[in-house]
């Protein structure tokens, strides 16, 4: 299957094989679509999840005998982590959550997290590494993810945001035009002034796009609010 980030719930996942990463993609829940990420390292194996939103029945079997290192949930809105209690219990994972989100998390599933992560820190998949980006506004402790290996063949940044960056425009804030505006800052400082127009990004919900196809639209965002 060549992968295009289009999936839906209760349909197949998407694979997407990268140098020395795999990223399969999978949406669950038909009411919320999240996306799901399981993250390979081609060379050693391990794995690790991002988001295990829900459908423990969905990931588990696309984890597999290789288990999972650990599960970083993007932020603490209860619709990404509504399988972590489960999937933590069937792997033993690692739980890697924002640190202004994790006892939140903690409370609402009542899974301890083992690793407050913050800006700039690293997140391990075997041989390979993420660098952890803090964008709040969304929620005050939301992460995302790059991945950026300069052998792999397609030669550009593959990002993981959460509900923080989507297809047309950054994610809710829910009438909070504080927390907009931090957001709309966050992400044009730490994600378009960082990376270039070649990254993909990989959404909470729907398709996929590049950093390019949504630069254009930067100062409309700013400008419509949320």
């Amino acid at each position: 299957m060549t992968y295009t980030g289009d999936v839906r719930p209760g349909g197949e996942a998407q694979v997407r094989e990268l140098a020395h990463l795999s990223i399969t993609k999978v949406a669950v829940d038909p009411e919320m679509s999240n996306n799901c990420y399981l993250l390979r390292c081609r060379e050693s194996g391990e794995q690790v999840l991002v988001d295990a939103a829900a459908e423990p029945e969905t990931l588990l079997p696309l984890v597999g005998a290789a288990g999972l290192s650990a599960v970083v949930t993007t932020h603490q809105h209860w619709d990404h982590h509504r399988a972590l209690a489960a999937v933590v219990e069937a792997t033993g994972a690692e739980v890697l959550v924002g640190e202004p989100d994790a006892d939140a998390v903690t409370e609402q599933t009542g899974v301890e997290v083992t690793g407050r992560l913050a800006h700039g820190d690293t997140v391990r998949v075997g041989r390979c590494s993420l660098r952890v980006l803090a964008v709040a506004g969304h929620t005050p402790g939301s992460v995302a993810l790059v991945y950026d290996d300069p052998a792999d063949p397609d030669g550009h940044p593959h990002l993981f945001t959460g509900d923080s960056l989507f297809p047309g425009g950054v994610g809710a804030t829910f009438g909070d035009e504080a927390a907009f505006r931090q957001l709309v800052d966050e992400v044009e400082h730490k994600i378009f002034a960082t990376l270039p127009d070649e990254t993909w990004f990989y959404p909470g919900h729907g398709g996929d796009s590049t950093l390019g196809a949504e630069r254009p639209h930067l100062p409309g965002w700013r400008e419509r609010g949320w």
